[in-house]
This record gives structure tokens, sequence and C-alpha cells, in this order.
């Protein structure tokens, strides 16, 4: 077996999601409450008790709601970077000193057979970062909760056979809707969220011909639509003459509430 992977959940709701390998199972964020995980897990026929690790990218609360909870319940290590844990403690209430370890910005760790790099993202939290997975010459690539896409971070995207990357808001959804305008702004910032136009230009950048498959991810229920999203990134990518479909890059909706299907990087 190869790389597996599953995005449980994606939004402003909670993120959460679930990579495996032959010897390693990890979660990445848990911001939704740990009932909730427990079920999201059930339903791709997993189990939280089995987890080696959960990697937390950021202290928003829609990627650590659950983490506390997990961490003590199953008896899970944790890995953040320092800024990140001390922002954190607060929220997550008690993990064991056995249990907290930290992950630094920038570097490659090893988890048994699998590679883990991180890079840092331009967000309002106290030091975001991301995961690039290596195992076995495939690459699975994650990146939401950015305010822009530095050529840094196309750079350390591109080749993955996967990718799960934010699309979180259409522009004019965002600007003609009812969240105050100080909200806009932050969204709209360079430590926001990407927008659909966004997100297809730097994916256009991005996708080379290992690419297989993107999710597109951290959708707002308010200011974006799953068909628009999807439109949005197929349109700019058909114009830069990025292939899609089977012969090409195949795009996958994600959902706040519900995971997608365990898909294998064979």
């Amino acid at each position: 077996m190869s790389m597996q992977f599953s995005v449980l959940a994606s939004g402003s709701t909670g993120n959460a999601m679930y990579v495996e390998t032959d010897k390693s199972k990890i979660l990445i964020d848990a911001g939704l409450s740990g009932k909730k995980i427990e079920e999201l897990f059930l339903s791709i026929d997993r189990s939280l008790s089995d987890i080696d690790a959960i990697l937390v990218s950021h202290e928003h609360t829609d990627h650590i709601k659950g983490v506390g909870i997990v961490a003590r319940k199953y008896n899970v290590p944790v890995y953040a970077n320092e800024k990140t844990w001390k922002a954190m403690e607060s929220s997550i209430g008690p993990v064991n000193a056995e249990q907290r370890f930290h992950l630094e910005t920038g570097r490659i760790a090893t988890f048994e057979d699998v590679d883990i790099e991180t890079f840092g993202v331009s967000h309002d939290a106290a030091d975001p970062m991301f995961f690039v997975f290596h195992h076995e010459n495939k690459k699975l690539a994650i990146a939401t909760d950015m305010g822009y896409v530095s050529e840094r971070i196309k750079g350390t995207l591109k080749e993955a056979d996967a990718l799960v990357f934010e699309s979180n808001h259409d522009t004019n959804m965002l600007r003609m809707g009812k969240y105050p305008w100080n909200v806009k702004r932050r969204i709209l910032g360079d430590r926001g969220h990407v927008s659909n136009e966004d997100s297809a230009l730097a994916l256009s950048e991005i996708i080379t011909e290992r690419t297989k498959h993107v999710y597109l991810a951290h959708l707002s229920l308010d200011n974006n639509m799953k068909d628009l999203a999807r439109m949005t990134v197929e349109q700019t990518l058909a114009e830069q003459e990025v292939t899609l479909g089977h012969a090409g890059v195949q795009l996958v909706d994600t959902d706040p509430f519900s995971p997608t299907p365990l898909r294998l990087l064979s």
C-alpha cells in the first residue's frame, strides 16, 4: 500500500484531515468536537484509537477545537510549532508533557515511513504552517488558510501527486455579503484567505503533469458555493491550457460536514 488520505471536514466550521501509510496514521488538525471526529473516522472505516499523531497547523478554533479532547481520550501525541503551542494552550486544555512535541516551521520530520515537510503561510495566526507528505516517491500537499500564495509556496507544492488547496470565497459574494467590513477586509487581506480567482491562478502555476487530483478546500459557507469554486478554477485552468478530466487533473469537492472517500496515491 502507498499513501492514502481523506479530507474529513473542510471549512470555517471545522477542519480535519487524515493521512495513512503502512506504518503511520496521522490526523492533521482537529477543528470539530471529539464526537464528530469519531463519527467522521467511522464513516471512512477507521478508528481514532489507531492514530499515531495529531499535527496542528495553527491555533484558530476551526483547526483545534477537538485537539485536546482527542489527545487526552486516545493518548495521542500532538505536534505543533512553539508559537502555536503557546497560542493554543489555554484553548485545548491540559495535555501531558509526554504527549507534547514541537514540529518547527520550514523543517522536514520523519514519522516512521513518511517524511513531513512543513512550510509557513501568511495568515493571521501566531506561526501558521502547513504540510507536504512524502512517501514512496508520492507527494501529498496541504495548503489552506493563506492570505496569498507566495512564489516560495508555489515551489514547495509543485510536483505533488495530489493537492488540498484553499478556494475560500468568491470575491463578489464576499464584498456584497452580510459580513461587517472589518471582517471582509481581514478575509481579503494578505493574512486572510485565498479567493476562488486567486486559487485558480496559483494552481495554474503549481499543477504539473504529475498532479492528478486537486481538492478545493476551506470553502466559506456564506461567501462561496462548490459549483462556483469548481467552475472558476476550471475556467482559469482551461484558459492556462492545463488539461482537466481523466486525461489530466481532476478537481474534487470537499465538505464541512462529511469526508471525502479515502484516496490511494499509487
